[in-house]
């Protein structure tokens, strides 16, 4: 079982590390260490989605590491949220985020804040890159349309 998740699950899980790491071997390391974890945890999988199930475990991996090693995700840049990129405060941000509809907001957090690709997110979802895609475009607009409301 295990194997097979390995097999095809491996490029996903360490592409994700290596984007969020820009370090190939550190990638390899903490994906290594995600199969590990998967592999003790395997017994309380309860079936669900194992893409969604191994990038959930990469992530915390990684956030694991980035605190034995004290460092901080890059956060995204105000212009990939829809925003003007000057002055931008987080708590303005975080505010508009919090009046979006739950799924636009989950989906901007998982692409813009914790890191994962449009094909990670369809692979968690179940649903299509274009479907994923076009539900990006809708949120990022929507976000706009609310910040912008705040700032009239």
């Amino acid at each position: 079982m295990i194997e097979e998740l390995y097999r095809e699950h491996w490029p996903l899980v360490c592409g994700f590390l290596l984007r969020r790491t820009r370090d190939p071997h550190l990638a390899e390391d903490l994906a290594q260490e995600t199969f590990v974890k998967a592999t003790r945890a395997l017994l309380g999988w309860r079936g669900e989605n194992p893409a969604a199930w191994l990038l959930t475990i990469a992530r915390n991996v990684l956030i694991d590491h980035l605190r034995r090693v004290r460092r901080e995700l890059d956060l995204p840049d105000a212009d990939e949220l829809g925003v003007p990129a000057l002055h931008v405060a987080a708590t303005d941000v975080r505010d508009a985020l919090e009046r979006l509809p739950e799924q636009q907001r989950r989906l901007l957090k998982l692409v813009y804040f914790e890191g994962f690709s449009l094909v990670e997110v369809a692979a968690m979802t179940g649903r299509t890159h274009s479907s994923m895609k076009t539900a990006l475009w809708r949120a990022r607009n929507a976000f706009a349309d609310v910040y912008g409301a705040s700032h009239d």
